[in-house]
């Protein structure tokens, strides 16, 4: 057997020697042939430098640097067109992944599940990450109409025919364990421990986070259009309902001047669920605009 780790690298220069030395510390006892991919998603550190020196050092890391930043799923995608093992860990390389999770990972697969998801039964990140992370997984969860759990991530052990299959989904917006969901096979999940961040802090912010959660779900769900749908219908009946109690009381002569701030405020209310629902639908569509291009998902630059 032969087994491919995939890590996208962002702003690791410090922690890509330790990455490597124990992930080939736990995999050579294992008596199991081994590749580990790196690749560096154009950071502004010198992390590709570092990488190219652990390539002339070690056979078994190979590396590839993307021309841009791409994004961290992109990078991942990259790393899984290229491997050549029969199965397949993806991890972060900050080192919170813990490589000494690998061989459990692998025993569960053997097992006879097809994809094995690391849970982070006790994340090691800061509060505000925590609750951040939360929110997203959260707001995923409901537009998606699937269940999401904020512990699972990329950490994963995955047979290749799984990741063949998911690198057959080249639609241009990526959430890698969106798409390993989707594609489906025997899943199985186990807890894991979660270390803290070696170096750096985490470049998902809170705003990156929701504009990555908006992407998902427009890319794998049509809940926002159905929301609106209803939102409109809703506002249809209720308006119905209050011209029938203005006519009635017009009827019974108890309104003599009909209100301007009623009018006012009937009118920006519609007009801003209005303008609301053509901005979701301007989306849907940029975004289908964007996937008709057909512009590949990622380009390197260079090899190591």
């Amino acid at each position: 057997m032969k087994v491919s780790v995939v890590s996208p690298v962002y702003c690791a220069e410090g922690c890509l020697d330790e990455l490597v030395d124990r992930v080939l510390f736990v995999l050579e006892p294992l008596g199991v042939e081994c590749e580990i991919i790196l690749v560096e998603d154009a950071g502004p550190d010198r992390s590709w430098e570092r990488i190219e020196d652990i390539c002339r050092n070690e056979p078994r890391v190979r590396g590839f640097k993307l021309s841009r930043n791409f994004g961290q799923h992109h990078a991942i995608t990259a790393g899984l067109d290229q491997v050549s093992g029969d199965v397949v860990i993806v991890m972060d390389c900050d080192l919170q992944d813990r490589p000494e999770e690998i061989p459990a990972l692998l025993a569960k697969l053997r097992e006879g599940f097809d994809v094995v998801l690391a849970r982070r039964a006790d994340r090691r990140d800061s509060l505000l990450k925590r609750t951040v992370s939360k929110l997203f997984y959260s707001t995923l969860g409901y537009f998606s109409g699937s269940e999401q759990d904020a512990a699972v991530a990329n950490f994963g052990a995955y047979n290749i025919r799984v990741i063949h299959e998911v690198c057959k989904l080249r639609e241009s917006i990526r959430y890698f364990p969106t798409m390993v969901k989707w594609v489906g096979f025997r899943t199985a999940r186990i807890d894991v421990q979660h270390d803290p961040r070696m170096i750096g802090a985490s470049s998902y912010d809170l705003r990156r986070l929701m504009r990555l959660a908006l992407d998902i779900l427009l890319a794998h769900s049509d809940r926002p259009l159905r929301i609106m749908v209803k939102v409109g219908l809703w506002i249809t009946l209720t308006s119905i309902a209050v011209a029938v109690y203005i006519l009635v009381r017009s009827a019974l002569g108890t309104i003599t001047v009909l209100g301007y701030a009623s009018l006012m405020v009937s009118i920006w209310f519609l007009s801003g669920v209005i303008i609301s629902t053509l901005g979701v639908v301007g989306i849907y569509v940029g975004k289908t605009f964007e996937g008709v291009k057909s512009r590949p998902l990622y380009i390197i630059e260079r090899r190591a």
